[in-house]
């Protein structure tokens, strides 16, 4: 018997933005689990490492990250998801409040 994988097509238009999404799906469940899913201590751990890593990013990623975060929370549809995308980039230091 031959076994065929499914072809699936990535609906992003580039790595970045499926990257992008993936670590906004991380963090949204991380960010949502309560601690008899995943230990308060981790989560915190994790969610500091990123905000490490997008913190650092030289000004072009950062902005490149920036910008699609916006377009992801523009069009988002469910309101709770929208409000997190709303509040990472501050959250996770790409912005500060004053900007």
């Amino acid at each position: 018997m031959i076994c065929r994988e499914a072809v699936v097509t990535s609906s992003f238009p580039s790595l970045t933005h499926a990257l992008a999404e993936a670590l906004v799906n991380v963090l949204w469940f991380i960010d949502g689990s309560e601690d008899e899913q995943m230990d308060p201590d981790d989560a915190v751990k994790v969610l500091e490492g990123v905000a490490h890593v997008v913190s650092t990013l030289p000004d072009d990623q950062r902005q490149e990250l920036i910008e699609l975060i916006g377009k992801m929370a523009a069009a988002e549809t469910d309101p709770a998801r929208r409000e997190f995308l709303e509040e990472f980039l501050e959250g996770f230091g790409l912005i500060d409040d004053a900007s």
